[in-house]
């Protein structure tokens, strides 16, 4: 169809002539702290792989044995025959740890977080976001029959002038684009009796809290909704939303992302289950994070754009995009792999190189990274 192609035309040339376009890229090794692009070695500092598991030699053998207990795949919705004693085993063992009654599986965490809010909104009600939440809670508020507001980015005093009546309060824990944690335990406040609150913690499972319980852990306080994704401190991939029995059954019946999707694989949910006592027993893994980052501090506080964090992302702020890209590019010259992040992922004018520390790195590469970041910027300067 013409009209198609015309629109799609135009919006890659704009896409392009606003130096936004983005690629993808065969890399080897992308889960690992070296990763090889183009038969050239880089130390990957932009993985989210924030524990070390993505290559993890003892979660890979676990995978292995799922596979020899359970097979390849799942084969069919969890209502049909998709739903295994290895599923059963993970939700069990989430909620043992997390301290919920349910967990329902997904499988990934833009679903988990879709299911949530497209199951439980009606027409009528009142969806409260953070106005720098992820994409997936953004996206779901927008096309629910709710009434979607945003108040400004950690900021509880914009909420509380917006929760007028009961309302549904989303919020992450931990922000990906600039490592700042939400402060969990005025929001919960707030919503006490009026509101329920529904945290997303991707980014701060596992790495945050107690045996890694993440950012809620970590403030001390229990949403009556908490969503944690395993493609990040797990090493794997999916998602769960952890909740009441009753909400847990509300899920099963009317999640669409659930109910209607193949479940993951169960040899994935046993090394997912493997993954879930590595976390809570290897504490020396958050340790060396707290190491590295450290180190980072060191080494990176006289930066321009130097951002405080207590999570291993590390936002350093340029501005423009020409800037993050050119940085990016200097700095890969130098055997160090960095993701420039614009706009529209990020606000405008706020484009950054995006830094994350895994468990797997070690204090000699945040150095080395630090000396050819500042090569690069007296290079562009």
């Amino acid at each position: 169809m013409p009209a198609f192609n015309q629109r799609i035309a135009k919006a890659l040339a704009t896409r392009k002539q606003q130096g936004l376009s983005r690629c993808l890229r065969s890399i080897d090794g992308g889960n690992q702290a070296q990763l090889l692009f183009n038969d050239s070695l880089f130390t990957n500092f932009s993985s989210n792989d924030y524990l070390g598991l993505a290559s993890d030699k003892e979660l890979s053998l676990a995978w292995q044995r799922g596979i020899e207990l359970y097979g390849n795949g799942s084969g069919a919705s969890p209502l049909v025959t998709g739903f295994s004693p290895a599923h059963q085993n993970l939700e069990s063992a989430l909620c043992d740890w997390l301290g919920y009654p349910r967990a329902v599986l997904f499988n990934s965490g833009f679903s988990a977080n879709q299911a949530m809010l497209f199951s439980l909104l009606e027409k009528g009600d009142l969806l409260l976001q953070d106005k720098l939440n992820h994409a997936s809670l953004m996206e779901a508020g927008a096309l629910s029959p709710a009434t979607m507001k945003r108040f400004l980015h950690n900021d509880p005093q914009s909420l509380s002038k917006l929760l007028t009546e009961e309302a549904l309060v989303v919020t992450e824990g931990v922000f990906s684009m600039d490592g700042d944690l939400a402060p969990l335990a005025d929001l919960h406040a707030l919503c006490e009796g009026q509101a329920w609150l529904a945290v997303d913690d991707a980014h701060g499972i596992g790495v945050l809290g107690e045996q890694g319980r993440g950012s809620c852990s970590h403030a001390k306080v229990r949403p009556d909704l908490l969503v944690v994704t395993f493609g990040k401190a797990f090493g794997l991939s999916g998602a769960a939303i952890l909740c009441s029995e009753e909400v847990g059954n509300y899920l099963t019946q009317f999640a669409r992302h659930h109910v209607y999707s193949t479940a993951m694989p169960p040899s994935q949910a046993y090394a997912l289950m493997h993954a879930v006592g590595m976390i809570q027993r290897q504490e020396w893994r958050r340790e060396k994070l707290s190491e590295l980052q450290q180190c980072y501090a060191e080494q990176f506080s006289h930066f321009p754009g130097y951002t405080e964090t207590i999570t291993p992302i590390k936002p350093l702020l340029v501005g423009e995009s020409e800037i993050a890209l050119s940085l990016a590019e200097h700095v890969k010259q130098q055997g160090h792999w960095l993701t420039a992040i614009r706009p529209p992922t990020v606000p405008k004018n706020t484009a950054r190189i995006r830094i994350t520390l895994t468990a797997n790195h070690t204090t000699k590469q945040v150095r080395a990274l630090a000396e050819s970041l500042n090569q690069a910027m007296e290079k562009l300067s």
